[in-house]
């Protein structure tokens, strides 16, 4: 679960790396996940979300209160 966006459920896709003389071998597409950490004022303690890159701008346009409600309801601790 290490490579999972906790908002928008981001995970690693899966494809070939193609050489030179197009040899196929197995690879990782990972999405970008970065740790943030943000302030929740509704419970007065911060909370660190594990987010990809497009999870951290969605985070900018709603709020982090709206965002940690989207992520519970999904199922996630918070």
């Amino acid at each position: 679960m290490s490579a999972h966006c906790m908002l928008t459920g981001a995970q690693p896709g899966f494809g070939n790396s193609i050489s030179f003389s197009h040899r196929r071998t197995s690879r990782r597409f990972d999405p970008n996940i970065q740790n943030k950490r943000y302030w929740l004022p509704s419970e007065g303690r911060y909370v660190r979300l594990r987010l990809s890159a497009r999870g951290i701008k969605t985070v900018d346009v709603i709020g982090v209160e709206a965002a940690v409600a989207r992520i519970r309801a999904r199922g996630v601790k918070v």
